[in-house]
């Protein structure tokens, strides 16, 4: 099991000094459609993450999970209700605002990995400073790539990597920025199962040593006993939590879930 540390001595450079949650959100609905056809993805979400933690977020296929990373991540407007990202309101921004912010103060990684195969990994990491207009920090992407295994991979191109080093690329680029949050969406969906424990465990250390707040969508029991907690959708709304999740007990809760689904779809 990834070692655990209390959140109250951590935050992203040392001692914690955060006073509101690293995203937050209030009442939040989603809807899709009008009137009577309007299919509710997301159904009164209430939720605060604080910042320092690992949080999986779970639930049968269905359950608003992709909804609520998009909502939460500025991607896609609620309906309804407020999503805050460290104690500012997003919902309300513009277009533009919103997609300076998800430069600058939010880190994504994803089950493809989405590297530009043209750009070296070393500018791969760069890019979030440089769609942002900072300063391309060299020192700092190549000190990320030594603490994800790849310091000395920094001239290759994607396409010369495997899929578990171009996904330690991926978070390297997640981290760049010292973003509020990373938002993770099947990190380990394409990776086989010792490749996918390597990627779990940087995102651990990512929380313990660097005082990162990674949320995760996952659909696997193993990579969310990595988290902190657990947090469980159904029909678009929360159904429960386990905290310092392990996978039998995350497993046990998903069938519950799965179960429930198809008697009330009977």
């Amino acid at each position: 099991m990834a070692r655990r540390h209390d959140r109250s001595e951590y935050g992203p450079t040392g001692p914690a000094t955060h006073t509101r949650p690293a995203i937050e959100l209030r009442a939040v609905w989603r809807g899709y459609g009008r009137g009577p056809e309007t299919v509710h993805a997301l159904r009164g979400i209430d939720l605060a993450l604080e910042h320092g933690t690992f949080t999986a977020v779970m639930g049968p296929s269905g359950s608003g999970k992709s909804t609520f990373l998009q909502c939460a991540a500025g991607l896609d407007k609620p309906t309804s209700g407020e999503v805050f990202l460290g104690g500012e309101e997003i919902t309300g921004l513009s277009e533009n605002r919103l997609t300076e912010l998800r430069r600058s103060r939010i880190g994504f990684v994803f089950q493809s990995f989405n590297l530009l195969p043209s750009l070296s990994v070393l500018q791969n990491v760069l890019l979030p400073l440089r769609l942002a207009g900072e300063r391309q920090d060299h020192g700092r992407a190549r000190e990320l790539l030594a603490q994800v295994g790849l310091g000395e991979h920094a001239a290759r191109r994607p396409g010369q990597l495997s899929g578990g080093q171009q996904q330690r690329v991926a978070i390297a680029r997640a981290l760049i920025t010292r973003p509020d949050v990373v938002f993770a969406d099947e990190p380990t969906g394409a990776l086989d199962t010792g490749t996918a424990h390597e990627v779990l465990t940087l995102l651990r250390d990512a929380v313990d040593t660097m005082g990162a707040t990674v949320v995760m969508v996952t659909h696997d029991p193993v990579a969310a006993s990595f988290a902190d907690r657990a947090v469980f959708l159904a029909a678009g709304a929360l159904a429960g939590e386990l905290a310092h999740p392990d996978p039998k007990a995350v497993a046990d809760r998903m069938v519950t879930l799965a179960t429930a689904r198809l008697g009330a779809a009977a």
